[in-house]
C-alpha cells in the first residue's frame, strides 16, 4: 500500500472482477464527492502501464492477481470515504437478485444447453479459458459465438476443425457482432429485417456495413461474424464456409455480402471459388490495396438490390489545420482502422508518419473492457496527439449499439473541444440504436468535430486536409 500527497494505491491479493465490472467500479468512485481520479483494475502489465502514466506509483510486486486500487483526492477529499465507497460498489456488483428459483443455475456450458437444446453458446471469459467452454458447446451439439479475444490461434483452429467435421458453427474467437434470427448478440445494431445476408471476419466492418445499409432503407436477414482470423493462412475459411453454406440455404437471403480485413490471398481466392458454387450470389468486401473500401463495397450491393444510392451524411466542418504534417487515427474498431490505413496509403503513397491505433486489437484488451466500453486510452491518446506538434488532423470512429458505451459524446465531445486541432470523426450506427445516432452526431460537432456516417469518406476528408 502506497499513498503519495493525494494519490493512494493498494494492491489486494487475490481478490478478482471482471474487466467491465471494475470499469464500473471505478466510474462509481470517481464520481465520489472529494475524488478526482479513480481506477480499480488488475494489475495487468497493460493496467499497470496506465495507472503508471496517470501518475499512480504502483508497487513493482503487482501481478495480474492482484487488484489495484488507485484513488487521486482533491482538496476536499476523504480517503476513507473513497476506500469506502469502493468496497460499497465492489459488494454492489457482486450481488445477485433476491427471490427464489425453482431450479439450482447449472454449473456448466453443456450442462445449460441441456435445458435449451440448439440454442447458440456465447462464451465471453478471459482468452485462455474460452476454449474449454466453447469445446463444451460445440460437443453438446451447439453453435457458439466466441466474444473472448487473446485466444491462441491453434485453439481457434482445433475449434473450428472440430466444428467443421460436425455442420456446426464458431463464430470467432474475438467475434463483437452477429445478428441471428433477429436477434443481435454482442456489439450489435439495431437494424429491420430485410433481403441482406452477411458474413463478416470483422467486427465494426459488418457494423459499417449494417449502418449504410440502414440508412439506405436496406435491411438485414442475418449478419454471422467469424472472427478476424478466419481467412488467414492458419484458419483457411473453415468458419466462413458454414457460414455462407447456412445462408445460401436461407430463403429470405437474396444477396450476400462477405466482409473481411485483408485476407491471405490463397485462401481469397478458395473461398471465392466456394462461393461460386452456391446458388445465392456472393459479393466480397475484402479489404487491400486496390479493392473497394467497405462504402463502395455497399454501394455495389445497393445497385444490385435496384435501391438508389443515397449521399452519406456529413454535420459540421473541420477547419484547416494550423500546424503538424501527420494524420493521427484513434480507432475502436480494427477493420475501421485498417480500412482507414488503406485508403490513406491509396491517397498519400505512403503510411510513414501517419498513425493509425487500434485500441480493440488483443495487446490493449488483456485485463480491460473492450475500448467501445472503456474509452481511457483511446483519451489518454487524444490528449497526447492534441499536444503532439506533429499531429496536424485527428480522425476518430465512434461506434454505436447494444453493449456499446451508453454515451460516448458525454466524454468525448469535451475533448475534442479542448483539443485545438481538426478533428474528423465516423459514427458508425443507425437511428434505432440505443446511444441515439442523431444526438451523438450533434454532439460531436458541436464540439467541433466533422462526422461522417462513412469511414472511408472521413479518412478521404481527413487526408484532404493535411498540408
Amino acid at each position: 500500500m502506497t499513498s503519495t500527497g493525494q494519490s493512494h494505491v493498494e494492491l489486494r491479493a487475490g481478490a478478482y472482477a471482471d474487466s467491465v465490472t471494475l470499469l464500473q467500479v471505478s466510474r462509481t468512485v470517481a464520481g465520489l464527492p472529494g475524488v478526482a481520479a479513480a481506477q480499480v483494475a488488475m494489475a495487468t502489465p497493460l493496467n499497470v502501464d496506465v495507472l503508471t502514466e496517470m501518475g499512480f506509483d504502483v508497487p513493482g510486486s503487482a501481478g495480474p492477481n492482484d487488484m489495484v486500487v488507485a484513488i487521486r483526492l482533491g482538496d476536499d477529499g476523504d480517503l476513507a470515504a473513497a476506500l469506502a465507497g469502493v468496497d460499497t460498489a465492489l459488494r454492489e456488483s457482486s450481488r445477485r437478485p433476491a427471490g427464489p428459483t425453482e431450479e439450482a443455475p447449472p454449473r456448466t456450458t453443456s450442462s445449460a444447453l441441456r435445458r435449451a437444446p440448439g440454442a447458440i453458446a456465447l462464451v465471453s471469459v478471459p482468452g485462455p479459458s474460452a476454449f474449454v467452454e466453447a469445446m463444451d458447446a460445440l460437443e453438446a451439439g451447439s453453435d457458439v459465438m466466441v466474444f473472448s479475444d487473446n485466444v491462441p490461434v491453434d485453439q481457434e483452429l482445433a475449434l473450428k476443425t472440430y466444428a467443421a467435421g460436425r455442420g456446426l458453427l464458431v463464430m470467432g474467437p474475438d467475434c463483437g457482432t452477429a445478428v441471428v434470427g433477429g436477434v443481435g448478440l454482442g456489439f450489435a445494431n439495431t437494424v429491420a429485417p430485410g433481403p441482406v445476408g452477411i458474413v463478416a471476419a470483422s467486427g465494426t466492418g459488418c457494423q459499417q456495413v449494417l449502418a449504410l445499409l440502414d440508412h439506405a432503407g436496406v435491411g438485414v436477414a442475418s449478419a454471422l461474424g467469424v472472427g478476424g482470423r478466419d481467412l488467414s493462412a492458419e484458419i483457411r475459411g473453415l468458419a466462413t464456409k458454414e457460414a455462407l453454406r447456412r445462408l445460401d440455404e436461407d430463403p429470405s437471403v437474396q444477396l450476400l455480402l462477405l466482409i473481411s480485413k485483408p485476407p491471405a490471398d490463397e485462401v481469397a481466392a478458395e473461398i471465392r471459388e466456394y462461393a461460386a458454387g452456391l446458388g445465392t450470389t456472393v459479393e466480397m468486401a475484402l479489404l487491400g490495396a486496390g479493392l473497394p473500401d467497405l462504402t463502395q463495397s455497399t454501394e455495389s450491393i445497393l445497385l444490385a438490390l435496384g435501391v438508389r444510392v443515397p449521399d452519406w451524411p456529413v454535420v459540421g466542418t473541420a477547419a484547416a489545420p494550423a500546424g503538424g504534417r501527420f494524420l493521427r487515427g484513434l480507432f475502436v474498431g480494427g477493420t475501421l482502422a485498417s480500412e482507414a490505413r488503406i485508403v490513406a496509403t491509396g491517397l498519400t503513397g505512403a503510411d510513414a508518419g501517419h498513425t493509425f491505433v487500434d485500441f480493440g486489437d488483443d495487446q490493449y484488451t488483456s485485463g480491460r473492457a473492450h475500448p467501445m466500453i472503456d474509452p481511457t486510452l483511446r483519451m489518454e491518446h487524444l490528449s497526447r496527439a492534441a499536444a503532439d506538434p506533429d499531429t496536424a488532423v485527428i480522425l476518430l470512429d465512434v461506434v454505436l449499439g447494444h453493449g456499446a458505451e451508453p454515451d460516448p459524446a458525454a466524454q468525448l465531445a469535451p475533448a475534442i473541444a479542448a483539443v485545438g486541432k481538426p478533428v474528423v470523426a465516423v459514427v458508425v450506427g443507425t437511428a434505432a440504436d440505443p446511444q441515439g445516432l442523431d444526438r451523438q452526431v450533434r454532439a460531436l460537432a458541436d464540439a467541433g468535430a466533422e462526422v461522417h456516417l462513412s469511414n472511408a469518406n472521413a479518412t478521404r476528408r481527413a487526408v484532404e486536409l493535411l498540408p
